[in-house]
């Protein structure tokens, strides 16, 4: 068994790093040895006050502005990026790790399967990664998880698939306040459809990346694709941790996509999100249809919970990701993810030459 704690450090620090940072306290054979967040209330703050505690952590761990200030000081085993949802705009960050030989693991959600939207990046950051023997993978519950990989596994028990459909109804009352910009959680109607019209908000990122995971696994070539954006309007006021929706505001998207496959309609994805859904009479959950032999049908009630299954995921890919072969990574490449209920370094399998 590898002698050394598995060494971690956290870049973004809202609330899906700390939660990173407070479930990898809780494991055995981590240590956690840089954090880094470029807002100034957290700089400078001592990240045992942050979470409430020190076990894991580096001697007097300091949120730091810059990840200059951290590496090349420190010497981690696996980076967790939790700054950005766009593979071009993580890019830079990413490249800087690879290239100062850190594994990466990044919630951006496009990094799930950035060949879908960004080839040209991809490309290049699986070369960066090899040469300098590392690896990169995004990760998260969706995409990553409930709407492509689990949907693949699924599939894995039919013959023949001849139409998918996926639902994934869920709460957006854990996220940081990026993911309620990018929402346009509580703004009025007409607010949303301009900056709609605009191009600033987002929605749910990471439908063309699920489709295209889904169709790389099963040997399918999308002809055409297309999503649609409606808002979510609340009847009464929400409040989540980091978001507010007054009672006729926007309190999330719902969302659409449709992928063409041999002219047909093989694959829609339907995802309704929305803080406080239970205010509004919403009960959430995960529902797989799948057409062919055999048919199967899974449904989860309530929602895999988004937040814990993000940060979940991400820390139980790190000894995945690091046992990797150099290069970009998605889900598909590696082993199944599972809970790391003993010591991290049973599961890691380079010697540290202790």
């Amino acid at each position: 068994m590898r002698k050394k704690a598995v060494k971690v450090v956290i870049w973004g620090f809202g609330a899906m790093g700390s939660g990173m940072a407070k479930m990898i306290t809780r494991k055995q054979g981590f240590e956690i040895i840089g954090v880094c967040d470029r807002f100034d209330k957290l700089v400078g703050q001592k990240v045992s006050d942050l979470i409430g505690t020190t076990s894991n952590l580096a001697p007097d761990l300091i949120v730091k502005k810059t990840i200059e200030e951290i590496i090349p000081n420190v010497c981690p085993d696996v980076a967790l990026l939790c700054t950005d949802s766009f593979t071009e705009k993580a890019f830079p960050k990413i490249k800087w790790l690879l290239e100062h030989q850190v594994n990466v693991i990044t919630t951006a959600e496009e990094m799930a399967f950035p060949w879908a939207n960004r080839p040209d990046l991809a490309k290049e950051l699986d070369q960066i990664a090899k040469k300098n023997g590392v690896s990169v993978l995004g990760a998260g519950i969706n995409p990553g998880l409930m709407m492509d990989l689990l949907v693949i596994l699924l599939t894995g028990a039919m013959e023949t698939v001849d139409k998918i459909e996926v639902r994934r109804i869920n709460s957006l009352s854990p996220y940081g306040e990026t993911v309620m910009t990018e929402q346009g959680v509580g703004l009025s109607v007409s607010e949303f459809q301009k900056l709609k019209e605009k191009g600033l908000l987002a929605g749910h990122v990471g439908f063309k990346e699920s489709v295209g995971m889904i169709a790389h696994a099963l040997g399918w070539d999308v002809e055409s694709f297309e999503q649609e954006m409606l808002p979510i309007i609340t009847d009464v006021d929400r409040k989540s941790p980091y978001g507010f929706a007054p009672k006729g505001h926007v309190a999330g998207v719902n969302m659409m996509a449709h992928a063409i496959i041999s002219g047909e309609e093989k694959l829609t994805m339907l995802h309704p999100q929305q803080i406080e859904p239970q205010l509004g009479g919403i009960q959430t959950g995960d529902y797989i249809t799948l057409q062919g032999k055999p048919k199967i049908k899974m449904a989860i009630t309530p929602e895999v919970e988004g937040g814990t299954g993000t940060i979940a995921i991400c820390v139980n890919m790190i000894p995945h990701i690091i046992n990797a072969k150099p290069g970009l990574k998605t889900m598909l490449d590696l082993p199944v993810p599972r809970a790391i209920m003993g010591d991290v370094r049973k599961m890691i399998e380079v010697n540290d030459h202790d």
